[in-house]
């Protein structure tokens, strides 16, 4: 019985280190990333997971309308907003 356990630590032990090093980190990246997108405010300067900057100008249940230039406005879900970019310089 002992012996199986042996056997069987190197597995747990791997299974517990990518938990540490990949599923973890990502899980807490993943939350970070909802919480950012569920505090988006009208006014915040954005930029798209395509690369598009903006400003929000409306916000709907899932969807932002980014002010892109002078009369220019598109719309998009609030998915594709990658990161608010007001602290920027």
């Amino acid at each position: 019985m002992s012996q199986q356990l042996l056997s069987l630590a190197p597995i747990l032990l791997m299974f517990v280190a990518m938990w540490f090093i990949l599923i973890r980190p990502a899980k807490k990246r993943q939350q970070q990333t909802q919480n950012m997108q569920s505090s988006l405010q009208r006014g915040d300067k954005v930029v798209t997971i395509g690369g598009l900057h903006g400003v929000i100008d409306s916000i709907e249940d899932g969807t932002v309308t980014l002010k892109i230039g002078e009369n220019v406005r598109m719309k998009f879900e609030r998915q594709a907003i990658g990161r608010v970019a007001n602290d920027e310089k």
